[in-house]
C-alpha cells in the first residue's frame, strides 16, 4: 500500500515522455492502463482521447461496445528482458566524501571501477600526488578511495 512509490514512478515516466520527439501509442496505452487504478476518471478521459485500443480481429469487433471503456481492457504484461540492468551509477568517494559518480557495468571488477573513478576531475583533484592507502569497492554499490595527506 505504498501509493507514493507507484505515483513517483509514473511521474518519472511522464517527465521522460516530455523529452521524446514522438509519443508512440505503444508506450502511452499501457501507461494509461497503469494509471487507471490511481486516477480512474482522468485515465478514462485519456483512454478516450487515445481512441481506445485499435480493433484488429473480427472477434474484437464483436466486443466493440464492451471494449470502448478502459475498465474492460486487459492488464499489460511485463517483459522480463526489459528489467535487466547492465550498468549502474557508482558513487565515488575520496576519504568518505562523495566526489562524483561513474557509470560502470553491474559486475565490473575493482580495477575497472577504480580506473573510471580516478578519471573524474573531481576525484583527481583530491588524489593527484597522494598515495592511495586503501580502496573499498562494493560491486554495484560504492567505490571509496582512501588517500594519505
Amino acid at each position: 500500500m505504498r501509493f507514493n512509490t507507484a505515483i513517483a514512478a509514473m511521474m518519472e515516466f511522464v517527465n521522460g515522455v516530455y523529452k521524446w520527439d514522438t509519443r508512440p501509442r505503444a508506450a502511452l496505452e499501457p501507461f494509461v492502463l497503469l494509471l487507471s487504478p490511481y486516477a480512474p476518471h482522468i485515465a478514462e478521459e485519456l483512454w478516450q482521447r487515445l481512441g481506445g485500443r485499435q480493433q484488429q480481429q473480427e472477434q474484437e469487433q464483436q466486443q466493440q461496445q464492451r471494449r470502448g471503456s478502459l475498465a474492460y481492457e486487459p492488464w499489460p504484461q511485463h517483459d522480463e528482458a526489459l528489467l535487466v540492468v547492465d550498468t549502474v551509477k557508482l558513487p565515488v568517494q575520496v576519504n568518505g566524501k562523495m566526489r562524483g559518480t561513474v557509470e560502470v557495468g553491474v559486475d565490473a571488477p575493482e580495477a575497472d571501477a577504480l580506473a573510471a573513478g580516478l578519471e573524474l576531475n573531481t576525484v583527481r583533484k583530491f588524489t593527484d600526488g597522494k598515495e592511495i592507502k586503501k580502496v573499498i569497492y562494493v560491486a554495484g554499490k560504492i567505490l571509496n578511495v582512501i588517500v594519505g595527506k
